[in-house]
């Protein structure tokens, strides 16, 4: 009997109300993976079949996740507030709009003035939160210890601007993207000021928060994204830009990458900064033509891809055992 009852009572997979913001992280990860392929074609030739499918899936994942936190929204807005208004938490608001202008170059491959629609969205977006959250910066009375990588998420979002919009046609991108890399440029170095000061001086993050820890070397490989994309050429300053945040990767890669920190969707933290670091470093191979940054492009572009699989596989798994939707 007790398992005939067990039988008519489905596992269930948890309720939308715990649907955590931080997995529009997912969707940055995948979009950059896509567009990392894409590149690879031209460094090797490689097939773009692996960025077809990526992009298929970032955007299929995006709807779903818009579906679901709107639904949130609707149903439990209180909740939405008080993620919104977290310390720390409410950093991940800014995966959405970087989401956005990551599509906007993944869709831009096959509907060119769709893709410039979703820029546009992004944009406009992306300025508004960063502006939002500079803001409560200066509001005063905030802890150190709050001041985490992730803080640096809605600031590279004006970065990742000029990443998806370098060769935007309308007349007045150009200062659009100036604007975006000037705010993103200043704010990210104040920003990761307050958090390295935060990690030196003060106790060590959470487990929880440990993988978001990569997220330090968004401000570099996104910077020199967008600075080679608006100057439309690799110099001195993009070359340094593209090498710090390299080192800074390996410094942080061994961490963050231990089995003794839990899995959780905070994991898909590491994903969009690979990402970057994975683009730019195609993108200096293919500028550089030496063999050697060639093979460290695609050893970074295999880890990462390796990275996205694991991380997609798990987190399917924390879904279906009902353990990514619960309070």
């Amino acid at each position: 009997m007790q398992a005939a009852t067990a039988m008519q009572k489905p596992k269930s997979i948890g309720s939308i109300q715990f649907l955590p913001v931080n997995l529009f992280a997912s969707v940055m990860g995948i979009s950059g993976l896509s567009l990392a392929w894409r590149e690879a074609n031209k460094v090797f030739g490689a097939s773009t079949v692996i960025a077809d499918v990526t992009g298929m899936i970032a955007i299929a994942i995006f709807i779903a996740l818009s579906i679901g936190y709107l639904a949130k929204w609707v149903n439990y807005s209180q909740k939405v507030k008080a993620e919104f208004k977290h310390p720390i938490i409410g950093n991940f608001f800014g995966t959405i709009t970087i989401a956005i202008l990551l599509l906007s170059s993944v869709i831009g491959v096959y509907s060119t003035r769709f893709g410039q629609v979703i820029w546009i969205i992004g944009t406009v977006s992306a300025l508004a939160l960063c502006f939002v959250f500079v803001t409560r910066l200066l509001n005063g009375n905030h802890e150190p210890v709050n001041k985490v990588p992730a803080s640096l998420v809605p600031v590279v979002g004006t970065l990742d601007i000029s990443v998806a919009g370098g060769s935007m046609p309308f007349p007045w991108a150009h200062e659009v993207n100036l604007l975006s890399l000037a705010i993103g440029g200043v704010i990210a170095l104040v920003y990761f000021t307050l958090i390295f000061s935060r990690l030196i001086h003060h106790a060590p993050m959470p487990a929880g928060l440990t993988p978001s820890m990569i997220i330090m070397i968004a401000p570099f490989e996104v910077g020199f994204l967008g600075y080679t994309n608006f100057e439309q050429r690799i110099d001195q300053f993009a070359s340094i830009l593209f090498y710090f945040g390299l080192f800074l990767f390996l410094v942080l890669f061994f961490k963050v990458f231990k089995k003794t920190i839990p899995f959780g969707a905070s994991w898909w933290g590491v994903s969009f900064p690979m990402a970057a670091l994975s683009n730019a470093a195609l993108k200096y191979a293919l500028f550089a033509d030496s063999w050697p940054l060639i093979a460290l492009s695609g050893i970074i572009l295999a880890v990462f891809s390796l990275v996205v699989v694991v991380l997609f596989v798990r987190t399917l798994k924390l879904l279906v055992n009902g353990e990514l939707l619960r309070g």
